[in-house]
């Protein structure tokens, strides 16, 4: 495969802070439809990684393509509108809104909205709610205030916003930190269906989680690439081993 072909072609990507190389020399590829999940210790420069690609951080050298646009130059908004959505540790959603008008407003703005134009906009933006509402198995807490979801559906809401933007690659950074065992087994099965059509990274430290949806794994250790490969593959390895349980 060329380099053209990948949803994601990071390279030789280092950024440091104070002379520390947080992420060193770092090179990885995602495919169109994949679910690769990135782990690694804490201070592995996992989180580092997300912030390059959504230019929080800005590297200090290598490039980062996303459908063959070099990212490293462009704004975090700009990187959002090419179609990178973004998920933090703790959810941003609007908590005094209904689980409906949070999706709603999630929708992408900037289209015409004048005359005749309203009416067929908000028809494709209510089929969008409920098409995303469906998927994040909230169909049932549309008009329910979001302040009063479980953790976990909080955690869907958020995606589901993200979801209405239509990316074309999702990162979300320990999704199911602080879910009972019943919601990180929906969450495995959201993440599975969202990506057979996009692209979905994701940083864990679940091992159990990891493994119900993980096409690939990527071991970080101090900002580079330990292994990377199916995750039976992974664990076996030896480097791996000694860097997680050597400890």
């Amino acid at each position: 495969m060329s380099n053209t072909d990948f949803v994601l072609a990071i390279e030789d990507l280092t950024v440091s802070f104070d002379g520390f190389k947080a992420v060193d020399n770092l090179t990885m590829y995602i495919d169109r439809n994949e679910l690769r999940v990135v782990i690694g210790p804490n201070g592995a420069g996992k989180t580092t990684v997300l912030d390059l690609i959504c230019g929080k951080t800005k590297s200090t050298n290598g490039s980062i393509k996303f459908m063959n646009k070099e990212l490293t130059k462009l704004s975090e908004h700009e990187i959002v509108r090419e179609g990178v959505g973004r998920k933090f540790q703790t959810p941003s959603i609007y908590e005094n809104l209904s689980v409906y008008q949070n999706l709603e407003v999630s929708y992408p703005k900037g289209r015409s909205v004048w005359g005749s134009l309203f009416f067929k906009r908000t028809a494709e933006v209510k089929e969008q709610v409920f098409k995303i509402a469906e998927e994040i198995m909230l169909t049932n807490f549309l008009d329910m205030e979001a302040a009063l979801l479980s953790h976990g559906q909080k955690q869907w809401l958020e995606i589901g916003m993200l979801l209405m933007q239509d990316p074309q690659l999702l990162m979300l950074d320990e999704p199911v930190a602080g879910m009972s065992a019943k919601e990180r087994d929906q969450t495995a099965e959201l993440l599975n269906k969202i990506s057979n059509n996009r692209s979905v990274l994701v940083i864990e430290h679940d091992m159990e989680f990891v493994k119900k949806i993980a096409h690939k794994v990527t071991v970080l250790h101090q900002g580079k690439i330990l292994a990377e490969g199916p995750m039976d593959q992974v664990q076996e390895d030896e480097k791996v081993i000694e860097v997680y349980l050597g400890h």
